[in-house]
């Protein structure tokens, strides 16, 4: 993988500038907080339960000690990513990877009517993952294949990013039966497991539909001329080609295929262990370090080759961890200064005031804003749920309305915001600028916040339950 250093200065710069905006604020907005209790292992708020607390200011070594405190937390994602890129570059060295992308693109280069069909087919598999078992931080195990896949077609690496990452996050907004956001808001809101299911088809249809259209019509326009790739440039200096030209079948060894096939079976095993065994990070975590023992065993790597490639890729991410810890560092800094509360307090009190439709859509803005601090589905369910349930039924909406809020405000949001450490731990591993991202994702971005505030009018005006 190639160094990130400039990516990650830049980033990192910009994520401590927020993290000390953060501590300003707690010189400036009162403290308060909510009570909470715990509940079947969630830590939930106590709606009405707000007081006001003596202000936290947090000063010079607090705005210091925040990024290792972050890191702290944050550290079960942050060795996710060190495994991730130790277990890919362990298999890229077996030269698996290589020769499936050399296949693949043969395959398309030679059969171009088939090749339409590329990024629409895998970017609905990538949502169906997002909206079945809720995929989010295991899209990284995907882009730096499907990078090299997408130059290897004709595209860029923003492409080749898109695929695994924005895929699932179209679904993950249109979720219909995900667990981590769904599942537990609908759980904190006392409305039946799937309920409402055949709307939130729709809205996966439609976000599904609108996400694949934006990435296909880049694509073909980078196809068409690669110079108006916004990361041109950047993957040029990699030493990757955007016209590449694939004119003779690779061979596909026998490792190889063993490789591709140990890949392919762990995948299979995390989807059983997500849905049936309710797997978090940890244990995908472990998963992927197996299949990298595995994969170096049966692609005849040496132990000094498993192990030195490990390490090798474990140290390509280290920019990721740490732009991750700083981005975790602004939860951190609002918690310790008791200002976030106050922000979900006075945001609550400023819908109730609201028409219902009106109301129904500034709770998606307000699940927005809080997004921006808390990255978890569960963790976020957990914080505003208790309290968005009983403000429905004030102002007239459905519970089931403001849990279609929550999911909007969490699901399309996301993967533009510079605090996510998924969204920053994609970009590393892609090597791709957030301040690109976000330029490229504006337009998308703009649409599905339209998107939104439509999609919340008719459950408010059919009373949707």
């Amino acid at each position: 993988m190639a160094s990130q250093s400039k990516f990650s200065f830049n980033t990192l710069f910009m994520i401590f500038a927020m993290v000390a905006a953060v501590a300003v604020l707690t010189w400036i907005i009162p403290g308060g907080e909510y009570q909470r209790h715990e509940v079947d292992g969630k830590t939930l708020v106590i709606a009405n339960s707000f007081t006001r607390v003596d202000s936290q200011p947090q000063g010079l070594m607090a705005l210091l000690t925040a990024p290792l405190k972050g890191f702290m937390e944050a550290a079960k994602i942050i060795a996710f990513c060190f495994i991730i890129g130790g277990i890919f570059t362990i298999i890229q060295n077996t030269g698996a990877i290589t020769a499936g992308v050399n296949w693949m693109a043969w395959f398309f280069s030679h059969k171009p009517q088939m090749q339409k069909f590329f990024i629409p087919a895998t970017m609905i598999l990538f949502s169906v993952a997002g909206t079945t078992f809720g995929m989010c931080e295991e899209t990284m195990l995907f882009v730096p294949l499907f990078m090299m896949l997408a130059i290897s077609l004709g595209y860029d690496s923003l492409v080749g990013t898109a695929i695994p990452f924005l895929g699932a996050a179209a679904g993950f907004a249109g979720a219909v039966i995900n667990p981590f956001t769904l599942g537990i808001a609908q759980e904190i809101a006392q409305l039946p497991p799937l309920s409402g299911w055949p709307y939130r088809l729709f809205v996966w249809f439609l976000s599904t539909f609108f996400m694949t259209w934006f990435v296909m019509r880049y694509a073909k326009k980078v196809k068409a001329n690669p110079k108006i790739s916004l990361v041109y440039e950047i993957d040029r200096k990699r030493g990757l080609e955007l016209d590449k030209n694939h004119a003779t079948q690779a061979r596909m060894e026998r490792r190889h295929i063993s490789v591709l096939l140990a890949f392919l079976l762990a995948l299979v095993w995390l989807v059983v262990g997500v849905i049936r065994y309710g797997w978090g990070i940890t244990e995908m975590s472990g998963l992927f370090l197996g299949l990298g023992l595995a994969a170096g065993i049966v692609g005849r790597l040496s132990v000094n080759e498993i192990t030195e490639g490990f390490k090798a890729g474990a140290k390509d991410m280290m920019g990721v961890a740490l732009i991750i810890a700083c981005a975790r560092a602004i939860l951190v800094i609002a918690n310790d200064g008791k200002i976030l509360d106050v922000l979900l307090f006075h945001l609550g009190g400023l819908i109730s005031h609201l028409p219902a439709v009106v109301a129904a859509q500034t709770m998606f803005v307000t699940q927005g804003i809080i997004n921006f601090f808390v990255h978890s589905g569960s963790g976020q369910a957990a914080l505003t749920m208790p309290i968005m349930s009983p403000l429905a039924d004030v102002i007239g909406i459905t519970r089931q309305t403001a849990v279609l809020a929550f999911v909007f405000g969490e699901g399309w949001i996301n993967p533009v915001l510079p605090t996510s450490g998924v969204t920053m731990g994609v970009l590393g591993l892609a090597g791709i600028p957030w301040e690109k991202w976000a330029r490229w994702m504006l337009p998308i971005q703009i649409f599905f916040f339209i998107l939104a505030l439509l999609l919340l009018i008719p459950p408010v005006i059919f009373h949707w339950q």
